[in-house]
């Protein structure tokens, strides 16, 4: 039997979350296709805060949407649920391996322990100023009434501030190449987590890499990634970035280091994983600052009295040691996160049967967690779909409960980048915001695309207004 097969064997009879019963042996994956967010809304007005649906066959999955229920799982919990083999991980694997993204278990604690370092604060700071001179030489290609697709550029600008932090190196010119490739793996990937036994295809019929399209644009990406890799090892130069501090690292218990093929996947990680969900972020950033602009005009205030206005209204460029004086910069980002979180899925396997929310779930479950359901959830957030940065001042967080908001997960696997994160964030935006405003282009509808990250459909045309 697979291990994916949610056990009926139990004796006991079991209070399962409700939700719907299709006849066997159809379920209700397919209407998942094109639209998993539309889907799991239906399913939570319908049927509350958890929800089990048979998805095809004897195949059952589990939704949880309340913050108490995220808590119980990712940390409460935390090792009976992990990463693998839920099959939405289980297809990203032939992209990532087994990085920090995808791995469970002592390998993941000992790759963790491995790659903290790289991500402390101080050494965060140390790459500030590669993060605003880059966006910097963005900006000066940028004209008054420029039209361009901002989500295009947030991708191509984060890739190049991935590739100096990591790598010590410029990959614009690798952008188109990268930016390509991993489009093509997110949709394939996004299309493949609603059809029925794609996962098990991958599991079990040597389809670990998929499909053709995942195969050939990951190998692109495998290119690029080993090339750097064994440049570094060979020319056995002492870099100071996260490429060299990964390469030093030395488990405290045993000494060893990582092989070239750990390496190759945490570096994969870092890089796909880090610059897209940054890009998406911002893009939404400038989408809805477009459709706000008392937002707009607070937030370019906030700079003006940090930054000062300088020739033409921009002002200096910002550092890491403004961000504190940015805290409405900062809650811009974080509510952008709450109405269009980059990662708006959390998959997770249940091994031992468990009780959450007062629901029995089975062993072998797989479960899925929504940042974008719970971060919209009404018993939570008042005016929900309002976009109101000010929820995300001290005293209001503070009343709500911790597990209502994860855009970056939580417990133990909560985001190793996060603060890398919302450094890059705060100061691109910063950067950014004092010298230009983006207009949507006029007509345009903007979408939702689920995919591996929440991206807008089709990027953003955008028309430039200089400050």
């Amino acid at each position: 039997m697979s291990t994916i097969l949610v056990n009926h064997t139990q004796k006991k009879k079991l209070n399962h979350p409700p939700g719907p019963n299709p006849p066997w042996p159809f379920g209700i994956i397919r209407q998942f296709q094109g639209r998993p967010l539309a889907k799991m809304e239906e399913l939570a007005a319908q049927y509350g805060d958890a929800v089990r649906f048979r998805a095809v066959l004897h195949f059952y999955g589990y939704f949880f949407f309340h913050p108490d229920h995220n808590k119980h799982i990712l940390q409460d919990n935390n090792k009976n649920y992990t990463k693998l083999p839920h099959p939405s991980l289980l297809l990203l694997t032939p992209v990532v391996g087994n990085g920090l993204l995808t791995s469970d278990g002592d390998f993941w604690r000992r790759q963790r322990r491995l790659a903290q370092p790289a991500f402390h604060r101080q050494r965060i700071a140390t790459f500030a100023t590669t993060m605003t001179e880059a966006t910097s030489m963005m900006l000066e290609k940028w004209q008054d009434g420029q039209a361009l697709n901002l989500a295009e550029e947030m991708m191509h600008l984060t890739l190049e501030i991935a590739g100096k932090t990591l790598f010590s190196i410029d990959l614009t010119r690798k952008a188109d190449t990268v930016g390509e490739a991993f489009t093509a793996v997110n949709a394939e990937v996004g299309a493949l987590s609603s059809k029925p036994f794609a996962y098990e295809r991958l599991r079990y019929v040597s389809w670990w890499h998929s499909t053709r399209v995942i195969r050939q644009n990951t190998a692109v990406l495998d290119n690029i990634v080993q090339k750097i890799i064994t440049e570094r090892r060979q020319s056995g130069a002492q870099k100071d970035d996260l490429l060299g501090m990964l390469m030093a690292a030395r488990d405290e218990e045993s000494g060893e280091g990582m092989d070239d093929r750990q390496l190759r996947d945490e570096v994969m990680t870092i890089l796909l994983a880090g610059h897209e969900t940054t890009a998406v972020a911002l893009s939404w950033v400038f989408y809805l600052l477009s459709q706000h602009p008392a937002v707009r005009v607070r937030l370019e205030q906030e700079l003006a009295d940090v930054l000062g206005n300088g020739d033409g209204g921009g002002g200096r460029v910002p550092t890491v040691a403004d961000i504190p004086q940015l805290p409405y910069t900062t809650r811009v980002i974080e509510e952008t996160m709450r109405l269009y979180p980059p990662a708006f899925a959390l998959g997770r396997f249940g091994h031992e049967a468990d009780v959450v929310g007062g629901y029995d779930v089975p062993a072998n479950a797989v479960i899925t967690l929504s940042p974008y359901l719970t971060h919209r959830h009404p018993d939570f957030w008042e005016e929900p779909l309002k976009f109101d940065p000010e929820r995300f001042a001290p005293e209001r967080v503070a009343e709500r409960p911790r597990y209502a908001y994860l855009p970056f997960g939580g417990g133990p696997r909560q985001c190793i980048g996060s603060s890398f994160a919302m450094t890059e964030a705060v100061l691109l935006l910063a950067t950014i915001a004092r010298r230009f405003r983006a207009e949507l282009k006029p007509g345009h509808q903007v979408e939702m695309e689920p995919l591996i990250t929440l991206r807008p459909k089709g990027g953003l045309p955008m028309i430039l207004r200089g400050r």
